[in-house]
């Protein structure tokens, strides 16, 4: 796992300084070696890493590393790379390291962009090809590694994280208004955005091609999790979808174990993290090490369920628990790791049980995308069984007006303000997605024309709702494509690169997802229950007797903290943040009132989002 950066530069006032520059801003992501080239064309081109050493410890493994007429920086895993450097090998290719990226390189002397198609793992690689006078972007195709790109008349910028951007002389961070209301309703920033102007991801499953002599920007997808959702469903029997599901996990773990340093896992005592723990400790002849974060309050505590997990699999397990202090310690360092406002409160513990894991492993796997292919979360039932109720409402949107009349709405919000701004969300839904979203999300749509000062499109909401036949499926697809790679990837991403973790995710397996989109919505989700399939092959391996309970989700009481010993840091955000001139003071002055007066729920998911707003553009844009 690393960290890249590059520029081309036209005016041809950059030198090696910068590229340093960039690089070190993200040293944690590679503290292990550093390099760096300068090409003199028509244009300063620089390249930078940061090396965090997995495979092949040896400096052979160093980047950038140059072939022919291409130079590679990458970050990330090819976990086939031994299969595909034999494939080269017969047709003529020799190698001089035990590392992915040579082969990675390689293969696309050979066979070009199409290499990708070969690739089983997480990446974000860039390729200098001298011949062409061209520079490739590759991203994986779930969106596990992250790549961003700045486009300007002057310059061209890519690298792993906004920070290194602030390291280029001639970056300009002005913050984009559509991001900002993007953020206000989602809590993160999703793709292709980011929370400045000009500066975009490049979106999972795409690569893009900037052709230096011309400045123009090619972008295009290779791989689509929703061409398999639009598939035919199989028509397999379940047993034989069981059995082919558990094989490719199985794969998938199995691949994920490849490191020549000490690996471990995260397991919260859930059914994904439990499943991975127990796939990888069956194929392990030693105990492999564990990891979990528990809390002090009972109703966010895992921990207990956790350890049982591991005292069953015989794994070597450690825990820490999460306290309010710990809290305090982490938050003013979240703009830091981010580098962008992100309102995922599990980013604490994610970060707490990261720094934990370093201690012992450089390699740590997580579960995340069980939920999202397999439907797992609690949302998914909810919003089912609601939809199912008022979809044959009278009247719906009549009674949703008088809802809206003033007095009425007066009385709510004066009494039951959470619960009165998702009645209204839900009488005004169109769809399964719509009800969903009425209580995850942060603002409603009509709030955040007030609060934004500067004018955004709200079709840009659109975007991010997929509609395809079966709307159980709509719900996951959805996720995937958006809340898993813009929020909970991220969150994983930052918190172990932060402490120079490399984490690995078996449950992203493309070959996996696949396979899941394609699984009738039945064999998911059915009479209130989630991830029927991930449970039965769990229960192979771990007794349902000790797993077997009510979801708790990865989060914190920071709700409650918000009122108590994170009060003095609220208030101080809500002083500053009356003067950003991005955001309406009336309305700012409107939520701090009711903060003052103790309500919760949803208000304090909005206090959160405002307080981390604030810390960021105090650490970015002052």
């Amino acid at each position: 796992m690393c960290g890249i950066v590059g520029f081309v530069d036209y005016s041809k006032k950059t030198n090696m300084e910068i590229i340093k520059n960039m690089a070190d801003a993200i040293h944690n992501r590679g503290p292990d070696h550093e390099g760096y080239k300068i090409f003199d064309n028509i244009a300063k081109i620089g390249l930078g890493h940061k090396r965090l050493s997995i495979l092949d410890l040896s400096e052979a493994g160093n980047q950038p590393m140059t072939f022919d007429y291409l130079t590679i920086i990458y970050n990330g895993e090819v976990y086939n790379y031994k299969e595909i450097r034999k494939e080269l090998e017969t047709l003529g290719y020799n190698f001089f390291s035990n590392t992915d990226t040579e082969v990675i390189l390689k293969a696309f002397h050979r066979w070009g962009i199409n290499s990708v198609k070969k690739f089983i793992g997480m990446f974000a690689i860039a390729i200098y090809d001298k011949k062409q006078n061209k520079i490739f972007l590759i991203r994986d195709r779930l969106g596990v590694k992250p790549l961003y790109y700045v486009i300007n008349k002057d310059f061209f910028l890519f690298g792993s994280e906004i920070k290194s951007f602030h390291k280029f002389p001639f970056f300009n961070k002005e913050i984009n208004q559509t991001s900002l209301a993007l953020y206000f309703y989602y809590g993160y920033i999703p793709q292709p955005f980011s929370i400045f102007k000009n500066t975009w991801k490049l979106e999972p499953g795409s690569y893009g091609m900037f052709d230096i002599k011309t400045k123009e920007f090619y972008k295009e997808k290779y791989w689509d999790i929703e061409n398999f959702y639009k598939k035919p469903k199989l028509t397999a029997s379940y047993n034989e979808i069981l059995e082919l599901t558990e094989d490719l996990i199985t794969s998938s773990v199995l691949y994920r174990q490849i490191s020549d340093v000490p690996i471990g896992v995260f397991l919260s005592g859930g059914y994904d993290s439990s499943l991975v723990t127990a796939i990888l400790q069956k194929n392990i002849s030693k105990k492999i090490k564990t990891f979990t974060i528990g809390f002090y309050e009972d109703e966010y505590n895992e921990s207990n369920y956790a350890k049982k997990i591991s005292e069953f699999l015989g794994t070597e397990h450690t825990e820490y628990f999460c306290s309010y202090k710990d809290a305090l310690d982490i938050i003013p360092k979240l703009p830091d790791i981010f580098d962008e406002p992100f309102g995922d409160q599990s980013a604490i513990p994610t970060y707490l049980v990261s720094k934990l894991a370093r201690q012992s492993v450089k390699v740590a796997l997580s579960a995340d995308g069980g939920d999202e292919l397999f439907g797992g979360y609690t949302k998914y039932f909810k919003a089912i069984k609601i939809h199912n109720y008022i979809k044959n409402l009278f009247l719906k949107e009549k009674i949703a007006e008088i809802f809206e009349i003033p007095i009425v709405e007066t009385f709510f919000k004066n009494n039951l303000y959470t619960s009165y701004q998702v009645l209204i969300s839900i009488l005004n839904s169109k769809d399964l997605i719509d009800i969903e979203e009425s209580f995850s999300n942060f603002f409603l749509k009509k709030e955040l024309k007030k609060l934004i000062i500067s004018k955004f499109d709200p079709k840009i909401f659109d975007k991010y709702k997929v509609i395809i036949e079966d709307e159980i499926e709509s719900m996951l697809l959805t996720d995937f494509k958006y809340y898993l790679s813009d929020d909970i990837l991220v969150k994983t991403d930052r918190a172990t690169m932060s402490v120079s973790l490399e984490g690995r995710e078996p449950l992203l397996d493309h070959r996996l997802s696949e396979l899941a989109a394609q699984i009738p919505s039945k064999y998911k989700i059915r009479a209130g229950q989630g991830k029927i399939l991930l449970k039965e092959i769990t229960h192979k391996y771990i007794p349902k007797e000790l797993i077997d309970r009510p979801k708790m989700g990865f989060s914190i009481p920071v709700n409650s903290w918000l009122y108590t010993y994170l009060k003095d840091l609220v208030e101080y955000a809500f002083i500053e943040i009356k003067n950003n001139k991005l955001l309406n003071k009336k309305e700012i002055e409107k939520i701090y009132s009711l903060w003052k007066k103790g309500i919760k729920g949803k208000l304090a998911r909005k206090v959160w989002l405002l307080l981390v707003f604030q810390l960021w553009y105090d650490r970015w844009m002052r």
